[in-house]
């Protein structure tokens, strides 16, 4: 069974940065689709950034374009989403999902449903 496992979130001041990671554990015969999503209360969850599964191409929110990266190590089975110049308006639960992906795929997704297995998420709180 894949699964997600999220960390390194926290809280932060505005204009400060975070890290977080995504291990994913389990086996898989392909590649996989990675994408961040976040959820604050009393909104729906959105897309925040997604990478294929080499990694050569990734997708990002207008919302974040130029402050966030995300990022993967296959040899650690690891994504990252490198958060800079946070915002008030980015505290939410931040979840990492992943989809089985030709490796050699330029397969990207914005789209919550096409991911198949998610993590439990991790807060991310920044103060104004």
């Amino acid at each position: 069974q894949v699964q997600p496992v999220e960390s390194g979130g926290g809280l932060v001041q505005a204009g400060g940065s975070l890290r977080l990671s995504c291990v994913v554990s389990g086996r898989t015969d392909s590649g996989l689709a990675m994408g961040w999503f976040r959820q604050s209360p009393c909104k729906e969850r959105e897309f925040v950034a997604s990478i294929t599964p080499s990694g050569g191409s990734t997708d990002y929110a207008e919302s974040v374009k130029g402050r966030f990266t995300i990022s993967r190590d296959n040899t650690k089975n690891t994504a990252y989403l490198r958060m800079n110049n946070l915002k008030p308006e980015d505290t939410a639960v931040y979840y990492c999902a992943v989809r089985p992906a030709p490796y050699g795929s330029g397969y990207l997704s914005t789209q919550s449903l096409d991911y198949r297995h998610w993590g439990q998420g991790t807060q991310v709180t920044v103060s104004s």
